[in-house]
This record gives C-alpha cells, sequence and structure tokens, in this order.
C-alpha cells in the first residue's frame, strides 16, 4: 500500500486527499469516529497550507506522508507528515482563540489549528530550509 501522495495546490486536491488517507486508514480497522477524525485534522492542514501557505498556486504541491509508527507501549501510533515549500506557519506567534468571544461575536474561522490540536494526539511544525513540515500523531488500538 502506497503511504504518499504528492497533490499540486488546488482546492479540488483536497477530495484526493481525504480520499487517500481514508483508503490507508480502511486497511487498519479503525472505528469510524477515529477514521473521520484524522481525516478531518488532515484535511484541514492541507487545505490551510493549499490556500494559505501556497495562494492556491497549481505550480506548488503538498506532499502527505503516512507513517505507522511502532511504540513499546500498547497499540501504535500514526504520523501524518505534511510538507510544503510555501510560506512558513509561524505557530510561535500563533494564539488560540478565545471560543467564547468568537461564539459570541459570530465569529467564522480561525478554528481550525484548534481543532485539529483537539484531534490528534501531538502536532509539530518544522522548517528545514525552504521546506515545511506538520507533523500529526495519532495513537491507535
Amino acid at each position: 500500500m502506497n503511504n504518499s501522495i504528492q497533490v499540486n495546490c488546488t482546492k479540488k486536491n483536497l477530495k484526493i486527499i481525504r480520499d487517500f488517507v481514508t483508503e490507508y486508514l480502511h486497511a487498519l480497522t479503525l472505528t469510524d469516529i477515529l477514521m473521520n477524525q484524522i481525516v478531518l485534522a488532515v484535511d484541514e492542514i492541507c487545505a490551510n497550507l493549499i490556500i494559505h501557505a501556497n495562494q492556491e498556486d497549481p505550480s506548488k504541491h503538498i506532499l502527505l506522508s503516512i507513517h505507522k509508527l511502532t511504540t513499546n507501549k500498547p497499540g501504535d501510533t500514526l504520523q501524518f507528515a505534511i510538507s510544503d515549500w510555501g510560506m512558513a506557519f509561524d505557530h510561535f506567534s500563533y494564539k488560540e482563540p478565545d471560543l467564547q468571544k468568537k461564539i459570541k461575536n459570530n465569529e467564522g474561522g480561525g478554528w481550525g489549528l484548534l481543532l485539529v490540536r483537539r484531534l490528534m494526539d501531538k502536532v509539530e511544525f518544522k522548517t528545514e530550509g525552504s521546506k515545511n513540515t506538520c507533523l500529526l500523531y495519532k495513537k491507535i488500538k
């Protein structure tokens, strides 16, 4: 089974990414809830990279790789490495939105990373040269 995919930075390719992740996860016999949470988190990060970091430029691309990490603890961990060569996300200055304020003011947008951090066990960002990578981790049974 292929564990990586590269797509051009257009929103229409988000479906290709969701289908790729879903197909990979089906082989692991996860619950529908867990599978949907993972697909949603990966989709959100990919959408942010396509739209914000790469301005939907089809000449640019993102790369998604999935790895099953075996640990000494019961169960395994899935790692989703999502890389691009666009504008790096400044995660050091990111401040989680005030949910109560956003709801009270009926503000849309800005929920993505908060959601991803709630759905996944660990989220990391790293930049090496011009390559930016977001690492998502999820423990599975």
